[in-house]
């Protein structure tokens, strides 16, 4: 009996449009800060998606004195990676006919705050380490078709093909193949 995704079904008609009309494959995804209660300089807000407007409050990391009483920039950034590439994960191992057990994605970032306290001018400003750890736990797979799936996973993840323009980022990954 042949696998039917899910995925590859709701997915089909949005191919066939951008083959014939590539320009409607462009999409733009938006945050926007408008600031409020500018006298606090440890927190704002940003709102995700204008068409949502789902506000996310957002504090300062400890190390640069902040309150670290919110989530900061630096782990929204590595929200954003595990949440693309979870979902992406996700979209892939239903086309692939993989059943998913229980997934977990953690992003990490590293940076040195000298650079940004302006303590060390040869210091970057920037991210110096990323790192994905994957744990992924699936009914009975081949193991080629898992490399396959995270192969495609990899090369299909918005936000880590992005990042890896920019900076390395490692993928760790941890299968666990449940028995039937």
């Amino acid at each position: 009996m042949r696998h039917q995704s899910e995925v590859l079904e709701r997915q089909k008609p949005l191919i066939t449009t951008y083959l014939m009309e590539p320009e409607k494959a462009w999409v733009t995804d938006v945050a926007i800060v408008k600031g409020q209660n500018l006298n606090d300089p440890f927190h704002t807000e940003v709102i995700a998606n204008d068409e949502l407007e789902t506000p996310i409050q957002i504090g300062v990391h400890r190390a640069v004195g902040g309150l670290h009483d919110a989530p900061n920039p630096g782990d929204m950034l590595c929200t954003a990676l595990a949440a693309c590439f979870e979902s992406t994960l996700r979209l892939v191992a239903n086309r692939l006919g993989i059943t998913l057990v229980e997934t977990e994605v953690k992003a990490t970032a590293e940076v040195d705050v000298r650079g940004t306290l302006m303590v060390d001018k040869s210091v970057p400003v920037a991210f110096q380490k990323m790192t994905l750890t994957v744990n992924v736990s699936c009914e009975q797979t081949a193991e080629q078709l898992l490399h396959t799936m995270l192969a495609a996973t990899e090369k299909s993840c918005i936000v880590l093909q992005t990042l890896k323009m920019a900076l390395p980022v490692r993928v760790k990954t941890n299968f666990a193949v449940l028995a039937a």
